[in-house]
């Protein structure tokens, strides 16, 4: 049996949505990569975009756990001119721009050459709950679930008890075979 490699040609592009309202930012930022590099597939190729996109809303409402962290967590970057060094907080950065956040998390999990520069064109993170691709939601998206949560189990109806009528519980007890134990104890 031969080995079978997916084609380029041969893939087909699949839609996801996330809701980032109360979700840590480290744990949906790898699932997020997950989904972009389309490990989730069963054709799953290493070297191919997957041309699986990612739709992020409410960036806003992003949770980060720890206790200092907003204060703590800075983001560097340098203009390559002498003195163009700078650095902003956490904090500042999402309540200036939440969306680079995920962005920025984001790219740290994906491969970074070529192809992880063509997996961050399919990430898409919008602030609020309003994002401009409906269309593709309406195509058969994929939500991203944050929880699974088992429904819980509704109460077994309780047995409907009849009234027994004399003579069927008299009729019955004629048809029961009848053990020699009870045979002993009737002579």
């Amino acid at each position: 049996m031969k080995t079978y490699s997916v084609k380029a040609k041969e893939i087909e592009e699949q839609w996801h949505f996330v809701d980032a309202s109360e979700q840590p930012l480290g744990r949906m930022a790898a699932r997020v990569a997950s989904l972009l590099r389309g490990k989730h597939r069963a054709n799953f190729s290493p070297h191919l975009d997957m041309r699986d996109f990612v739709v992020v809303v409410n960036a806003g409402k992003l949770q980060v756990k720890g206790t200092n962290k907003m204060r703590q967590k800075t983001y560097y970057r340098h203009s390559q001119y002498p003195g163009g060094f700078k650095e902003v907080t956490l904090e500042k950065m999402m309540s200036t721009h939440p969306e680079r956040v995920i962005e920025h998390a984001v790219k740290g999990m994906l491969p970074h050459n070529r192809l992880g520069a063509q997996l961050r064109r399919h990430l898409k993170v919008y602030v609020g709950p309003d994002h401009p691709h409906g269309a593709q939601l309406a195509t058969g998206a994929r939500p991203f679930v944050k929880k699974v949560v088992a429904p819980k189990p509704e109460p077994a109806p309780e047995p409907v008890v009849e009234e027994t009528v004399p003579e069927v519980v008299a009729a019955v007890e004629e048809q029961a075979p009848v053990s020699a134990d009870e045979q002993a104890q009737e002579e």
